[in-house]
């Protein structure tokens, strides 16, 4: 067994990824989630420390997970934290075609494979970025995020609203 790097923006962590994890980790020796940050972009809804903190809550079942902020390729921070390959989940057909061209790539750059999963069960389909939207409109997706991210999501609604 080795050790995956499990790369993602993770805004918000929500049931999708975790599950993911969970298929994962009995698999390896160690997994690290690194949580992608790109300083010339805005930092989204939360910031890299807060994703960080809130995946290091949610995963704190899986005793072989950590989680690392990394900035720029994906292929140099697998190297860096000392990574075997990479692991993708996949939502569907779409997602399947533009992981296969950056497997592609970090494969012919970076020397390392990629490893897909497939997104599972009621939470396989969910997206971060409809999350934060539903979220943000006072919508409620507890059923897709864990509750440590649903308090996380309703200060941030709250702070956005003006009240505390």
């Amino acid at each position: 067994m080795s050790t995956a790097l499990y790369p993602g923006s993770f805004d918000p962590v929500h049931n999708g990824h975790l599950g993911v994890l969970e298929s994962i980790a009995p698999l390896f020796d160690g997994v690290i989630i690194g949580v992608g940050h790109n300083p010339d972009k805005p930092s989204g809804l939360f910031t890299p420390d807060e994703r960080k903190a809130l995946l290091e809550s949610v995963t704190s079942h899986l005793d072989n997970v950590t989680v690392a902020l990394f900035s720029g390729l994906v292929t140099h921070a697998a190297n860096e934290l000392g990574a075997d390959c990479l692991v993708k989940g996949l939502r569907g057909g779409s997602d399947l075609a533009t992981e296969m061209q950056q497997a592609a790539m970090n494969q012919e750059t970076g020397h390392i494979e990629t490893m897909f999963v497939p997104g599972l069960g009621s939470a396989g389909l969910v997206a971060g970025t409809y999350v934060r939207q539903i979220a943000m409109l006072g919508g409620d997706v507890s059923s897709v995020v864990p509750a440590a991210v649903m308090s996380a999501l309703a200060d941030k609604v709250a702070a956005a609203s003006g009240s505390s």
